[in-house]
């Protein structure tokens, strides 16, 4: 078995802040064991606005939290997913909302840009991803040492068509800052319908608080095993949750329901 974690910040504005925070984290997540940990999107920025990232966006390979992501894949020893950061795009006032992998020699091997654009409203609270980001184009995924593993990025959560295209995976991805209002309602319940229905672990690492430009995020990092069942969850708050990544219940579960073997599209 090989064992996976995944962290929940509660990030600032505060770049280096930040990065801090998700150097200990990551520190606290490989003492347990684990052999892949996984950042939540926008870790190393919650702008007091949208627009902030923009002018922190790095160049692919080049800066500063690019090298953080690195140096602790590195040091640890880990594969590391690190969430989302900013990643300069064609457009100069929006960016690419960009997942990054690192193998344990902290060498860059994948690499996923944020598909689909969260747009929200609700009286007073509004979202428009759109304004200051640039959707990206393909599924990825990648192989870990226990199997294949996809990825995604919160709003992604809501469409399975986008998981499906992943094909059979171990593992899948999701790292976000789902809202508290759309968190409360459907966060659970999409995270535990992806594993069910693609009968593999799900591994999600969110924002879980309030941050200082107001805004509230759900959290509840958790792992879900190809059962549906929920095996480690942080409700909210800074943290790490941690399990394990069984083989042998995988494919036990897929045997005795067969269902990607049933599908007829």
């Amino acid at each position: 078995m090989s064992m996976v974690a995944a962290v929940q910040m509660i990030s600032t504005p505060d770049v280096a802040t930040n990065l801090a925070a998700a150097r200990r984290l990551v520190a606290e997540a490989a003492a347990t064991g684990a052999q892949l940990v996984v950042l939540p999107e926008y870790w190393p920025i919650m702008g007091m606005s949208d627009v902030d990232k923009v002018a922190l966006a790095e160049q692919p390979g080049s800066g500063p939290i690019q090298d953080c992501m690195a140096q602790a894949a590195r040091e640890h020893g880990i594969w590391l997913i690190g969430g989302t950061l900013p990643l300069v795009s064609t457009d100069a006032g929006r960016v690419l909302n960009t997942t990054l992998v690192y193998d344990p020699q902290g060498k860059p091997v994948s690499r996923y840009d944020k598909i689909h654009l969260f747009g929200f409203t609700k009286g007073s609270e509004a979202y428009d991803e759109a304004r200051t980001i640039v959707p990206g184009e393909s599924v990825m995924v990648f192989d870990a040492p226990f199997g294949r593993v996809g990825l995604a990025i919160c709003y992604d959560l809501r469409f399975p068509e986008l998981f499906r295209a992943m094909g059979e995976c171990t593992l899948m991805v999701v790292t976000a800052a789902f809202t508290h209002t759309t968190g409360l309602a459907h966060w659970e319940v999409l995270l535990r319908a992806r594993a069910i229905e693609n009968q593999c672990y799900v591994l999600a690492s969110a924002q879980g608080g309030t941050h200082p430009n107001g805004r509230r995020t759900f959290g509840h990092s958790m792992l879900i095993d190809p059962w549906g069942e929920i095996k480690a969850v942080l409700p909210e708050g800074e943290g790490v949750i941690s399990g394990s990544i069984d083989p042998a219940y995988l494919a036990s579960v897929r045997e005795s329901l067969p269902a990607l073997k049933h599908r007829k599209l």
